[in-house]
């Protein structure tokens, strides 16, 4: 996405435009339109992403001791459809909505954190763990029911990942530490990375979206200074 001057920003109850791109719900629908140039390399990046939930949660979870930052599973089980067409991409599947929200910046508060979603017969299971500016860790590990239900469970032991290209240091959990594994790498950044991984969860193994976020790498100079390279910036 491209970060925009005030502007650019328009929102309702019910749509959230930014620039030409935008989200809005259409019944029980979140259709999402997007309508970006990519970087480095400049090129279209076009079309139509719709999100069937299965339920909505309104429930939201603090991550820190303050309430400061807390984090809401909108759609913890959701049908996706995608249709691109720059480039020429359809598929279907699984899929999961959240929210962040804050009332200071949030390298302010953590250091780090990793997040995992996996999508099990059951529902959809979240890993969550930060550590917080004062020393103290949070975790979270929830299971989330098609029906609306909200499960949890007892936080499976944890164990290191291979580091990124960047050096980017990688953890999550497992009831079986043979069964986890990084598939593949999505995105790698200096501060950042998301990764497709393989691993067991209330006694199933299933696929999982997983990230690893250094706030202290974030907050320094030097990627201070790369990150409209990545994120371009437009005024106006």
């Amino acid at each position: 996405m491209t970060e925009r001057g005030r502007g650019r920003l328009h929102r309702s109850g019910s749509a959230l435009c930014i620039g030409p791109s935008a989200m809005t719900w259409d019944k029980d629908v979140l259709t999402v339109r997007i309508e970006e140039t990519t970087v480095p390399i400049p090129s279209q990046l076009r079309g139509v992403v719709r999100i069937y939930p299965n339920t909505l949660n309104e429930r939201a979870f603090a991550l820190d001791q303050s309430g400061l930052h807390s984090w809401q599973p909108i759609a913890p089980c959701a049908h996706v459809e995608v249709q691109m067409s720059h480039p020429m991409v359809r598929w279907h599947g699984s899929g999961y909505v959240d929210t962040n929200s804050g009332d200071t910046p949030l390298e302010d508060q953590f250091c780090t954190w990793t997040w995992s979603r996996a999508d099990l017969r059951r529902g959809t299971a979240v890993l969550y763990d930060v550590v917080r500016r004062d020393g103290s860790a949070g975790r979270s590990s929830l299971l989330f029911t098609p029906a609306g239900s909200v499960e949890e469970f007892a936080p499976p032991p944890r164990v290191d990942l291979p580091m990124t290209a960047w050096r980017m240091k990688r953890q999550s959990r497992s009831d079986d530490l043979s069964a986890l594994r990084v598939a593949k790498t999505l995105e790698s950044a200096p501060f950042y990375a998301r990764s497709l991984i393989t691993t067991r969860l209330i006694g199933e193994i299933g696929w999982a979206m997983h990230e690893s976020l250094s706030l202290d790498r974030f907050r320094s100079g030097i990627v201070q200074a790369m990150l409209p390279f990545r994120m371009p910036r437009r005024r106006g």
